[in-house]
Parts: C-alpha cells; structure tokens; sequence
C-alpha cells in the first residue's frame, strides 16, 4: 500500500509538471517549482526524468523547460479514438479553409470546454492552436452550446459563479438563461467580445445518436473578419448544416420536416 501510494504521488507530480508547462510558454525549473508547490531539488529531479523520456526538453540556451515531442503521439491517439474528433476534423477543416475564418470544435470537460479541433482560415491567423486548451463555458459561444441541454437549476450548480471577462460577458445567470433560451429557439449562439475584445463567434451544437448535445462547432474570428452585423444569416446557416452534419456522422438523425433557422 505505501509503495503504491508513492508511485501514486510521482504520476501526479509529473502530471502537475506536464500542466505547469501546458499554459503555452518556457519556464525555469524555479518557476515550476513555485507553479506546482514543491521544493525546487524534488522539481529538478521530476523535469530530468521527464526530460529523459522526451516528454518535456530543456532549451539549452534558456535553460527553459517546454513540453517535448514524445507528447505528440500520445496526444494523437487520443484524438483519433475521439468519435467527436474523428467525426468533426474533416468538415472543421474545409469549413476554416472556405470561410477564410477560425473554424473549432469543443467538448465539455466539468465546468468548461475542451478544444479538440481548431483550424484556421486566412483571415483569422493565430500564432498558437487552441487544441486541448480550455476556456469558460458562459462567456463562449461554443460553451453556450455545451450548456443547452441543461437546466436553469443545473446550470446554476455547474458554474455558481460567472465571472466577467469583459462587460459583455453575462453579469447573471438570469442574463445567461435568455442567451440559451434564444440559442434553442435559433439553433446556434453568439459570442461578441465576451471573452475577449475584438473577437467574435458563432456556434452550433452538435448532437449523438440520442440526441444529446456532445459537442459544438464554431465559426470565429476579428470582428472586422466575421461581420457579424452583415454576414449573420450566412454564417449561422452554415454553421449549423456543417454541425448537422457531423451529427449524422454520430447517428444523430435529424427530425423530418425540420428547418434550419433563421433570425
């Protein structure tokens, strides 16, 4: 039992490694240290093993540590036994490369989304991919959609405080229960400088085969990009029909007779 639980404690300080590191810049061993509250001598020995197994690499320069390659592989298999994943990266694609926008597909994980796709268009460029990184559920498009299928009440024990990003992001849960009511009526939601300023998405949800909201795909980009005042209809339109899509590809079917939206 003691041995176990030690083995224990060294996977959940090397992960609580690999996490410090996962936030997208290089530290010095102090800082994950300081990161993931442990001594600086039991932190060192954690980053030389993980440096050894090339799961993180250390710039010989800097001196700053950053997750390694040997990750890569891991995090492809991942993604490749992910039936929203296999499902939704094709379409995600081809719809970022149509567009020329950002085109990214979410998931819930507890209290926030998870990206498993994003893809960018030319005129929505990033310097960094969004995949795997989390973000908060009310003040997203995509999270918005990741919510639908609960209640006031279930929302409200989910996430009991909203915080705010910018002033466009909900203040109250009543504010945030007529943005979903207003995604249910229209079939897909919208993000306008909530998160951040000068950005904007729009996002539609993606169901299984019983109808639950797995997943949602989103359409983003610069406020000048999206034109959201000009371009709603359009985008909304395909947003949803390329988030039907991959539903079907999950077994979702689609009621007879029904109709894509339309504001």
């Amino acid at each position: 039992m003691t041995m176990d639980a030690g083995n224990n404690q060294s996977v959940q300080r090397a992960a609580a490694v690999l996490a410090a590191l996962s936030h997208g810049r290089s530290m010095r061993a102090s800082e994950v240290a300081r990161h993931i509250g442990l001594g600086q001598s039991t932190t060192s020995r954690l980053l030389s093993t993980l440096e050894s197994l090339e799961l993180v690499e250390r710039d010989q320069e800097s001196t700053l540590y950053r997750l390694g390659l040997a990750l890569l592989p891991l995090a492809g298999a991942a993604l490749n036994e992910n039936p929203v994943h296999r499902s939704a990266r094709q379409p995600a694609q081809e719809l970022a490369g149509k567009l020329g926008l950002g085109a990214n597909v979410a998931i819930r994980r507890g209290d926030e989304l998870f990206y498993l796709c994003n893809f960018e268009g030319k005129d929505a460029p990033k310097f960094f991919t969004l995949m795997g990184q989390r973000n908060p559920l009310h003040a997203t498009a995509l999270g918005k959609c990741l919510l639908l299928d609960f209640s006031p009440a279930s929302r409200r024990s989910l996430l009991p405080f909203l915080k705010r990003f910018t002033p466009n992001t909900a203040k109250t849960h009543e504010e945030l229960d007529l943005m979903i009511d207003e995604l249910s009526l229209r079939g897909y939601s919208t993000e306008r400088e909530e998160l951040a300023f000068g950005r904007t998405c729009l996002a539609a949800p993606i169901r299984d085969a019983n109808g639950a909201v797995v997943a949602a795909l989103s359409i983003s980009g610069g406020l000048s990009a999206m034109d959201l005042p000009m371009r709603e209809v359009e985008i909304s339109r395909i947003a949803i029909e390329t988030a039907d899509s991959i539903s079907t590809a999950l077994g979702y079917t689609v009621p007879l007779g029904s109709e894509i939206p339309i504001s």
